[in-house]
């Protein structure tokens, strides 16, 4: 039995899952409200409604979906960051800086992983002291060209761990290098991401432990825990420690899964995902969901974290209805639960009760509270609802149509494959989300295509959390005239002969990447992995062939491991 919890902006969607059977069966199903002062809290009641109607001894593992390292990063409740920086010549470090706390340092290495000038240590600590004395405890260390030669990170994050308070203790709690973050020379995205990883560390890694007891209390020891990651994948808890900044994002990534374990999509789509503050929206080529390729980005710094390509807008079941002159608007901002639900505020959710699209909660407390908000706006009621509700239609078509726009303007990348010369035309839309159903017309009127709503739709993030499969992703390099290979995200590096093939390297970073897998307790099959990208180059000097340099990139792909039909 799996289990699947999506902690979303207005709610907390759980599901337990009964794979034993020929097809997958929901077994039990909830919603609860979402605390985001207290997110856990939210995990364990929707958790304890489930366990009400389940074997806790048949649970094999929970995949869990949260918006707290997004949340904090939005609220500016990150934490201060050391960031240490080794760049070179030829880059403005500075044109970089997210934090307070950043230190350029003199070292350099080139792209062969050559060291030309050694990191000056007096420097390094200077630059760890100054940090430390802002009250610093989490630290990243960044090198331009560390996917090649990760010495200068290494050393400073020796350096930094080896700092003590006045009273012996450990000074520094963490240490994030930008080679772990992936293999992409990408030096600004690297930058970035080390930062983040650090900002949200403690915060998350806080939580992790506390999900790890609750579920010991619960007796539910033996159960695998897994994070959802933006790219569409899960990763262990354990494993996630170390990179809190993989499970940014990922909301919508669930939204994705959910489909895909529902629905057989085969065209180019559009996905609806339609929550109580926000719909995402995210879009099919061929039947498979587009990817950002470099990386995702947070505020105005880019990363290297890989996240499906969705959009999200400010309209939800609860998104604030309001009268601007004679405008009717819907959104973006949420002020509560709807009216029907106990809230003071009037709600889309509201509006769709009023016309009886849906009868949520206390209908006549919706019907009432839109009679009077229209008297006061000199509208009929009917018309004020009907009104809002198309706004919320328009606003989800025209968004929609301006990422498709964008999408357009650019090579196209899937989870599987870049598509050459690829226009996307959507042919079908899919809805979920608490509001899917009640929504459904009015998104056909605007659409007009073939629009449909699946079962379990309600809950169709939690779904796709249970069902998502494993990701994971490495880069290989080697340099036969260095007799060098390196795998940045393990931090692996070994001899190689002369003789060392771009077939060796693909061979070396599938075996790597399952190895890897294998120590975190996941288990790879063959048809999973595959090759992204594998290249190789003749290095010249004079009129000679003095070696190849090769790079490899693999990846498991994302993925659900069942689907509800299967």
């Amino acid at each position: 039995m799996l289990l699947g919890i999506d902690v979303g902006g207005t709610h907390t969607d759980a599901v337990a899952l009964d794979t034993s059977g020929l097809g997958v069966k929901i077994t039990a199903s909830c919603k609860v409200s979402t605390n985001h002062d207290d997110l856990l809290s939210s995990i364990t009641e929707a958790l304890g409604i489930i366990l009400k109607d389940i074997d806790q001894a048949l649970i094999k593992q929970l995949n869990l979906s949260t918006t707290l390292s997004t949340n904090a990063i939005v609220q500016g409740k990150t934490e201060d960051v050391g960031l240490l920086v080794s760049a070179g010549p030829g880059i403005d470090p500075y044109s970089y800086q997210p934090c307070r706390d950043y230190h350029i340092l003199e070292g350099s290495i080139d792209h062969r992983g050559n060291e030309i000038k050694a990191l000056p240590m007096a420097n390094v600590d200077q630059a760890i002291a100054s940090c430390r004395e802002n009250g610093v405890r989490v630290f990243a260390a960044v090198g331009k060209f560390s996917t090649r030669n990760p010495r200068h990170e290494t050393q400073i994050r020796r350096a930094a761990l080896q700092c003590k308070d006045e009273n012996g203790r450990d000074a520094v709690d963490f240490v994030s290098m930008g080679h772990e973050q992936g293999g992409a020379l990408n030096f600004p995205r690297r930058v970035g991401t080390a930062y983040f990883n650090c900002a949200v560390w403690r915060l998350y890694n806080g939580f992790a432990s506390a999900v790890r007891r609750s579920l010991d209390d619960m007796g539910m020891s033996h159960v695998a825990v897994n994070m959802l990651k933006a790219d569409g994948g899960t990763m262990p808890l354990e494993a996630s420690r170390k990179i809190p900044v993989q499970s940014i994002f990922s909301g919508p990534a669930a939204s994705v899964m959910g489909i895909i374990a529902l629905c057989d999509v085969v065209h180019d789509s559009v996905i609806l995902d339609i929550g109580g503050t926000t719909t995402d929206i995210a879009v099919f080529a061929d039947g498979a969901p587009l990817v950002e390729r470099e990386g995702i980005t947070i505020g105005s710094h880019p990363t290297l974290v890989q996240a499906l390509k969705v959009k999200s807008i400010g309209i939800g079941g609860d998104s604030a209805i309001s009268v601007i002159g004679e405008e009717v608007r819907v959104g973006p901002n949420r002020l509560g639960p709807s009216v029907c639900l106990g809230g003071e505020r009037l709600t889309l959710t509201d509006a769709l009760n009023y016309t009886g699209a849906c009868k949520l909660g206390d209908v006549e407390a919706s019907r009432q509270s839109l009679i009077e908000f229209a008297e006061a706006h000199s509208m009929t009621p009917d018309k004020l609802a009907q009104t809002a509700v198309d706004y919320a239609a328009t606003a989800i078509h025209r968004a929609t149509y301006e990422l498709v726009d964008a999408i357009n303007s650019k090579p196209v990348y899937t989870i599987h494959e870049l598509l050459e010369n690829k226009r996307i035309v959507p042919r079908k839309v899919y809805i979920m989300g608490g509001p899917a159903e009640a929504m459904r017309q009015n998104l056909f009127d605007q659409f007009r295509l073939s629009t449909d709503v699946p079962p379990n739709y309600a809950v169709a993030n939690a779904i796709g959390a249970a069902l998502t499969r494993t990701t994971w992703e490495l880069e290989l390099f080697a340099d036969t005239e260095r007799h060098v290979m390196f795998i940045p995200s393990l931090s692996h590096r070994e001899n190689i002969p002369t003789s060392y093939t771009e077939k060796d390297g693909e061979e070396d970073a599938i075996n790597n990447l399952a190895a890897h897998l294998d120590q975190l307790g996941v288990f790879l099959r063959p048809e999973d992995a595959q090759i992204t990208s594998s290249s190789s180059f003749n290095m010249i000097k004079g009129y000679n062939m003095v070696g190849r340099n090769i790079r490899v990139k693999c990846q498991v792909r994302p993925g659900v491991v069942r689907t509800m039909n299967s």
